[in-house]
């Protein structure tokens, strides 16, 4: 047996709240530090956030305005908890594991740890698949709108975006897609459960990409590009997931058979 993390004996319950709490002002601490950081580097993390937009204008000298006085510093903010919460993310689910892992058996540790170790994985892997597939085409449609004047009786329709629109507008798809690469990660904690089968995944395909559909076209911006890009790799995701699933279905029925075999 892995004495790493041995089961601790029953202690009160004040015991768990102490650690608990040791456990959330580590994550605090270490969110406030993130986001002091990331504050000193904002300028700079909005500019790369900013280069998606850069690429859809072809290189035109344009710029980005802001019409309340405290709007660019509250910009700024924004982009240094946002950052910050990215970078603190393994650093929470490090402690959750810390937290939970004393209590459990050696069995159980190997069955939580993968989901510990995917999730900020699969959290970055949307993160990337937003800002790297579907933000650059999505801006590239939305400029499309711009139009010169040529057109006799019209005036020119030029594109001056606020600086917290854009921020929000990026960091919605930015998370959605992040929370969105975490279905496997929860249709895995559903299988654990026993809450859902491979086999009913696999009969429900139809119904489970009507849902994505549905969620993609909530989640996202109004607009085909952004829809799609959600929900084809979720639909994707959904079919991993059945994997996962069946896969963990034969972990539970193997060590069953060598009992018996044992036995």
């Amino acid at each position: 047996m892995n004495d790493v993390y041995p089961p601790l004996p029953a202690q009160p319950l004040i015991g768990h709240i102490i650690e608990l709490r040791k456990r959330l002002l580590i994550c605090a601490v270490f969110f406030c530090i993130a986001v002091g950081v990331c504050y000193l580097y904002a300028e700079q993390i909005y500019a790369f956030l900013l280069h998606p937009l850069e690429v859809a204008m072809h290189g035109k000298n344009r710029r980005l305005i802001y019409t309340g006085l405290t709007e660019a510093f509250m910009t700024y903010m924004k982009v240094a908890f946002f950052a910050g919460g990215i970078l603190t993310l393994p650093m929470v689910l490090l402690q959750v594991w810390r937290f939970i892992a004393p209590g459990l058996f050696d069995h159980e540790r190997r069955a939580v740890l993968p989901f510990i170790i995917a999730t900020p994985l699969l959290f970055i892997a949307g993160l990337a698949m937003a800002f790297y597939g579907i933000i650059p085409v999505a801006w590239e449609f939305f400029t499309s709108f711009e139009t010169n004047g040529q057109v006799s009786g019209s005036l020119p329709i030029v594109m001056e975006t606020r600086l917290s629109e854009y921020l929000s507008l990026t960091m919605t798809l930015l998370v959605i897609f992040g929370v969105a690469f975490e279905l496997p990660v929860f249709m895995g904690l559903l299988a654990k459960t026993g809450l859902i089968k491979a086999d009913a995944l696999s009969k429900n395909r139809k119904y489970a990409f009507l849902v994505i559909l549905v969620v993609a076209a909530i989640l996202s911006p109004p607009d085909v590009i952004s829809q799609t890009g959600l929900a084809v790799p979720l639909y994707g995701l959904y079919e991993v997931s059945i994997l996962v699933v069946r896969w963990m279905e034969k972990q539970k029925i193997v060590p069953a058979d060598s009992e018996i075999i044992d036995a």
